[in-house]
C-alpha cells in the first residue's frame, strides 16, 4: 500500500484511502458460500412429491398443508388431525397474510385423501 502525501497551507498530510479490492474479493466470498450452504438449510417434513409440468411454487407467506404417506397431515410441518384440520382450517387461512394455500400431498397417498383435504381448503 502506498502513501500519499499532500502539501497544503497547514504543511504535508497524509492521504488516507481504502483498497476496496480486498473488500470485494471477501464480499464475493461471502456471497458464494451463503448461496452454496442456503439450499442445504431448507427443513420440513419429507415428502415424495409427484412430477408435474407446472413451474416452481412461491411460497412467501403462503399456508402450506402436507400429507405423507401415512396419511399424516401437517400445518407447517406441524402435524394435525383431520379433525382439528376442518375445525380450524378457516382460522388458519386468516391468520396468513397471503390467501394462497400450496397443498403437498406424498406420491404414494390415496387421491380421495387429497380430494377431501383439497375440498375442505376450497370451502375455508
Amino acid at each position: 500500500m502506498r502513501r500519499r502525501f499532500t502539501q497544503g497551507e497547514d504543511g504535508i498530510r497524509v492521504v488516507a484511502e481504502i483498497n476496496v479490492t480486498s473488500l470485494v474479493d471477501v464480499a464475493f466470498t461471502l456471497l458464494i458460500i451463503f448461496m452454496i450452504t442456503a439450499p442445504i438449510l431448507q427443513g420440513g417434513i419429507e415428502i415424495q412429491v409427484p412430477e408435474a409440468d407446472a413451474g416452481p411454487l412461491s411460497s412467501s407467506e403462503a399456508l402450506v398443508v402436507s400429507i405423507d404417506e401415512n396419511e399424516q397431515l401437517y400445518v407447517d410441518d406441524a402435524p394435525v388431525t383431520f379433525d382439528e384440520f376442518d375445525a380450524t382450517i378457516e382460522q388458519l387461512i386468516k391468520n396468513y397474510e397471503s390467501d394462497e394455500v400450496f397443498l403437498k400431498a406424498d406420491a404414494d397417498l390415496r387421491f380421495e385423501i387429497v380430494v377431501r383435504v383439497l375440498g375442505r381448503i376450497q370451502e375455508s
